[in-house]
């Protein structure tokens, strides 16, 4: 028998129990959808946190003031400000992997513009701060070092800012009030979107730290910075720009060997890095999941298919008495299965990007269909038919056509 003739009698077989054939490719349909939905929400989800990840810049090492101890009672990191504008000098002086190094100062207030006003995030920053962060100016121009020197009024804001201050008006060269101090706006930031923590990196007012330091903020102690973003000369020097930062600020805060560190040092990489991992997990940990019902449906086709057979007893015994071998009842039975969780699995794969395409479209969950996944779903039920259909179909191919032809 040829193949062709086995996919006639297959198809034919299939339509005359349409109802059967559609419950027993649920399990696939259902299998398949979701493999192929849960792999776009993980892989969407994996691709924000990339992308996340990428917009806080590379290679970087994050020093905040740690906990300190004042007669007897001991503070929480951040408490105190143990960091200073010239500890970052210093580090980028002295540590030969460090590639750049910049303070922030932060605080927060209400920014207006002619009748606009909007509260954000005041940074304090250097001109080496949007070169760390990796951050372009889409309009205008950065900070230089007579503007941190020099403490001028000058201000670069985010898009958020420009987008709900200006409208459609150009910022460069108008002046805003921060805490009712004018600023002239002589830069624009490119859109970053959203940081790990889920804030919004664009809805940021940035200023010369020394002007933040002296003419806004205010504080009994002027030269603190609330944190140093260090920039290593490559991702390969990480662990040693740590060694050397850590070492040059012992030294500078007069730390003893026995002492606790008065500052923490984090790597960011590695913690950005731990977040994709586990994002990636996540991802596939669903797909697993999701795939467990693939199995389910092999199952039920299995027992449908042995159903079959029991019912076409009579049929296979005819078609062996007239000249058909083994091969051909196997290949008959083998192929309605594969055509049934070929069916299925293309139903399930429509399903899928719909299902895919509707959470993104209502709940805004990032998604993410790739070829790849449409291509492993579609080879799992290619498997699972093969898989699962071939003890029924050797089954029917094993039997005695005397037997069979007797069968009522």
């Amino acid at each position: 028998m040829e193949f062709w003739q086995s996919f006639k009698i297959a198809l034919r077989a299939l339509r005359v129990n349409k109802m059967r054939s559609f419950l027993t490719m649920l399990g696939i349909i259902i299998g398949i959808a979701s493999v192929i939905a849960m792999v776009a929400i993980g892989t969407g989800a994996q691709k924000k946190i990339s992308e996340q990840i990428a917009s806080m810049g590379s290679n970087l090492i994050l020093i905040i003031p740690g906990s300190t101890t004042t007669a007897g009672v001991r503070v929480g990191s951040g408490a105190s400000p143990t960091l200073t504008y010239d500890d970052a000098r210093a580090i980028k002086a002295e540590c030969p992997s460090v590639e750049e190094a910049a303070p922030t100062t932060r605080g927060g207030g209400q920014v207006v513009y002619a009748n606009q006003n909007w509260s954000t995030v005041i940074m304090g920053i250097t001109a080496d701060f949007l070169t760390v962060r990796e951050w372009p100016i889409a309009e205008g121009r950065n900070f230089t070092q007579s503007d941190v020197d020099g403490m001028t009024k000058n201000c670069i804001i985010g898009q958020t800012i420009a987008d709900n201050l200006f409208g459609s008006v150009d910022p460069i060269g108008k002046v805003i009030r921060i805490k009712k101090v004018p600023f002239l706006v002589v830069g624009v930031l490119e859109k970053k979107g959203q940081s790990p923590q889920g804030t919004d990196q664009d809805d940021v007012v940035n200023i010369p730290i020394r002007t933040a330091q002296r003419k806004l903020f205010g504080s009994p102690f002027p030269n603190a910075v609330n944190s140093i973003l260090i920039r290593a000369t490559s991702s390969e020097d990480l662990s040693r720009a740590e060694e050397e930062v850590t070492a040059l600020l012992k030294q500078r805060h007069h730390i003893g060997p026995n002492k606790e560190n008065d500052f923490t040092v984090r790597n960011l990489t590695e913690l950005l890095s731990v977040a994709s991992s586990s994002s990636q997990t996540m991802s596939i940990l669903l797909g697993a999941v999701a795939s467990i019902s693939l199995i389910v449906g092999g199952i039920g086709i299995m027992n449908i298919m042995l159903v079959s057979v029991t019912e076409r007893t009579r049929e296979i015994g005819i078609r062996m008495a007239i000249g058909a071998k083994q091969r051909d009842i196997l290949l008959q039975f083998l192929t309605e299965a594969v055509l049934l969780t070929f069916f299925g699995g293309v139903i399930g794969i429509a399903l899928g990007i719909g299902g895919a395409t509707a959470v993104s479209s209502l709940v805004g969950w990032p998604t993410l269909v790739s070829f790849q996944a449409i291509a492993l779903a579609v080879f799992f039920s290619a498997a699972v038919g093969i898989f699962f259909g071939f003890y029924p179909a050797k089954k029917a191919a094993a039997l005695n056509p005397i037997d069979a032809l007797r069968y009522e």
